[in-house]
């Protein structure tokens, strides 16, 4: 895998991809920060579903599974199309799955309408993901990396925003307390039709302009097909270890400082919350630093930094935990967003389908390992659950096989 990545810039000539629409950029970041915080609700509510329907480590991993799972089976299939046919409209219509599961989960009574609610929403995550990174992609203009920066911090904010829900709401309004983000869902669909209009306009362009359009189309990486299979290989698996650790990280960690250092509820969820707003800064100043520095080197260093961290984090006090997690957080983050633009580039013209793949796929394969670890939680402990996806970040030496990338860096 020693040839070097030649990547065809060959793009529209819309306005979107000859100067980066920050307007448009940062109001998919906002609806991708409402998403995410209500998708966060689904983790956020585990502990108190856990006390008030008596749920097994094993039944709040399949919550888990429920949501992610749909989203993986759906949003490939999704992607692929809108790659052939672009659908503005299924912007605001995502989020209205979205609301409807939102709804069903604050008045859910039962375990079996739960899973119905968190499909729902997993239903809508399949939707929002592919179409809404189409929408970065256009937006882009030659900052790439930038873009999907501001469009995935949006989210990782969002889940950052689940633990303090929990610890300033959920704690003292319970489950139906969740009804409350269906203001957020119905500005999300506000911002959407906003965006939806936009995209619209720049498919017609790109359906008028044939030679733009005929130049994307036959756009080449510059490596073999089996190259480029490899690579997207490798890198699905780097972005399924990351979730998969992640996934132990939002769904058990809390359950660990309650068990292990005798935390509440509220005091665990501030713990979780530094982790996850340290990712949504590594995802932030991931892109910028790819644009400057190549995909491939901000891969490697994100992957394989975080081992240290994630490993001595179950061995510290309960500071030492809060400050490995961060850190962790941070260096692990920094990557998936360069992650998604690295596949865009060597697989041009398919940016729904790598959107799916990875916003969908490997997401999904997240929580199915998060179900996977409950039922291990359930017959060890959840102290061990910590050590042993401590070492998942190690897997990450496969990126030494990824192509190197000599794309044009972009002037400041």
């Amino acid at each position: 895998m020693s040839t070097k990545l030649a990547v065809n810039q060959a793009a529209p000539k819309t306005a979107a991809a000859s100067a980066t629409v920050f307007p448009i950029l940062f109001a998919i970041s906002i609806v991708h920060l409402l998403n995410d915080t209500m998708q966060s609700t689904v983790s956020a509510l585990f502990p108190i579903l856990k006390d008030e329907l008596s749920l097994s480590y094993t039944q709040v991993g399949l919550i888990a599974l429920a949501m992610n799972l749909t989203a993986s089976v759906l949003q490939p299939i999704i992607g692929r199309y809108a790659d052939i046919r672009p659908m503005p409209m299924l912007l605001p219509i995502g989020v209205c799955f979205t609301l409807i599961g939102i709804v069903g989960l604050a008045l859910a009574p039962y375990y079996s309408v739960i899973l119905l609610a968190v499909t729902a929403i997993g239903i809508g995550s399949a939707i929002f993901h592919p179409e809404s990174s189409r929408v970065a992609y256009l937006a882009a203009g030659g900052k790439r990396g930038l873009a999907q920066s501001i469009f995935q911090v949006g989210g990782n904010i969002g889940s950052s925003l689940g633990p303090i829900m929990t610890a300033v709401l959920f704690v003292h309004l319970g489950q139906f307390g969740v009804i409350w983000f269906a203001f957020a869902a119905a500005a999300a669909i506000a911002i959407q039709l906003y965006v939806a209009r936009w995209y619209g306009e720049q498919q017609l362009v790109l359906r008028t302009a044939v030679k733009p359009r005929a130049a994307e189309k036959n756009a080449q990486s510059g490596l073999a097909r089996n190259q480029v299979m490899w690579a997207i290989v490798i890198l699905v698996f780097l972005v399924v270890t990351k979730q998969v650790y992640m996934s132990s990280i939002t769904s058990y960690y809390t359950f660990y400082l309650i068990d292990d250092y005798g935390v509440t509820v509220s005091h665990a969820q501030w713990f979780l919350f530094a982790f996850l707003a340290a990712s949504a800064a590594g995802t932030f100043f991931g892109g910028p630093m790819a644009d400057r520095y190549g995909r491939r080197n901000i891969i490697w260093f994100s992957i394989m930094g975080t081992a240290p961290f994630s490993i001595l984090l179950p061995y510290g006090s309960l500071f030492w935990s809060g400050v490995l997690a961060v850190m962790a957080g941070f260096i692990l983050s920094s990557a998936f967003s360069i992650i998604v633009v690295y596949a865009q580039e060597i697989m041009p013209g398919k940016v729904g389908l790598v959107a799916g793949l990875f916003f969908g796929l490997a997401f999904g394969i997240g929580g199915l390992g998060s179900a996977v670890l409950g039922m291990v939680a359930d017959q060890t402990s959840i102290a061990f659950i910590m050590k042993l996806c401590a070492f998942l970040p190690l897997l990450g030496v496969l990126a030494i096989l990824l192509p190197k990338d000599t794309r044009d860096r972009v002037p400041e």
